[in-house]
């Protein structure tokens, strides 16, 4: 395996760190940070959360308060809104004269946000390797003002939520999540949300359905599921900071609901639907049914034939099917 950009800069003699501590945004949990020293690493998203967590290595969601670093290092994301929020947030928590390393694959976006750097900093180096670049500069003793409008203001959508700048479905409902909600049939017992998002499929149908007695919202993304828990109130709901294929709830589920994500990054991956069939059917009751969406391209009749005694297709509308399933295989 290719070493990390950041391991090769330093031990060419490209880059050299400060000394002190270094802040990781982003970190992913396959990252290899032994070269950085003393890290502290932030990951709101579960699985690399856990998988950092399990290496040993100080990892929290948001940046600890009140601590500074010499140096900070910012691994981008393809949504753009949520590198430009970690960019501001590592230039905040460096010391004036503190180092900011910022690092990305090209089909992520690294051009365009070494472009904007440009426009605002003096920027010290860059290093380029395996399809990607690593870019360094020094942080100024008075941060530019076009930092502050780095960080994203929350978006309210015509329904009343609030979603997450730069996270999916930003701008307001999904459509496949719009109509998996007006297809489902009443539900009763204890129900999940895998992958909930903030909230809509469950404030929906909590909004409709009285005989729900729980539902549980199961998401990967930290700033995702505090956005679900601020937009529902009801009783009823219950927030679950959690990989999905990972999750053991208390007890057996009556029914679940999913739209499944299906990108890495900016590529399809229909392995995490996939992964979503495998968890509904280890979760649910032997009379429990499960109902999904998805895109009509993708291939998903065969995990839902594996997973499943039964199954139908409840409906296909706008280039999404709806599923129901059910007798979960053991």
């Amino acid at each position: 395996m290719t070493p990390d950009r950041w391991t090769l800069a330093l031990e060419a003699g490209e880059l050299a760190l400060p000394p002190g501590p270094v802040l990781v945004l982003r970190a992913r949990g396959d990252g290899d940070y032994a070269a950085l020293g003393q890290v502290q690493c932030v990951q709101g998203f579960a699985p690399d959360h856990d998988r950092l967590a399990a290496r040993g290595l100080a990892v929290s969601v948001e940046v600890p308060e009140g601590e500074t670093y010499a140096a900070a290092l910012v691994q981008i994301v393809k949504a753009r809104a949520g590198t430009l929020a970690s960019l501001a947030e590592a230039l905040m928590a460096l010391q004036p004269g503190g180092l900011l390393m910022v690092d990305g694959p090209k089909d992520e976006g690294i051009e365009a946000i070494l472009k904007l750097l440009k426009s605002e900093f003096e920027i010290d180096g860059t290093y380029a390797k395996a399809h990607g670049k690593l870019v360094w500069l020094t942080r100024p003793e008075v941060l530019p003002e076009a930092v502050m409008g780095w960080m994203p203001e929350p978006v309210e959508t015509e329904e009343g939520y609030l979603t997450v700048p730069g996270g999916f479905s930003a701008e307001g409902p999904d459509r496949g999540s719009e109509i998996l909600v007006a297809l489902v049939p009443p539900l009763t017992g204890r129900v999940a949300d895998l992958g909930a998002g903030w909230g809509y499929i469950a404030g929906e149908i909590l909004s409709e359905q009285d005989g729900i007695e729980t539902l549980d919202l199961i998401e990967a993304d930290h700033a995702m599921l505090e956005a679900a828990a601020a937009n529902i109130d009801d009783p009823r709901a219950r927030f679950h900071w959690a990989d999905v294929t990972r999750f053991q709830p208390e007890a057996a589920y009556d029914a679940i609901l999913a739209n499944p994500p299906f990108h890495t990054g900016r590529h399809a991956d229909p392995s995490l639907g996939r992964a979503f069939i495998a968890a509904a059917a280890r979760m649910l009751s032997p009379r429990g049914r499960f109902f999904m969406v998805a895109n009509r391209h993708l291939p998903y009749e065969d995990a839902l034939k594996s997973a499943f005694g039964t199954g139908r297709l409840l409906g296909e509308l706008e280039g999404y099917k709806i599923y129901e399933a059910a007798k979960p295989k053991r």
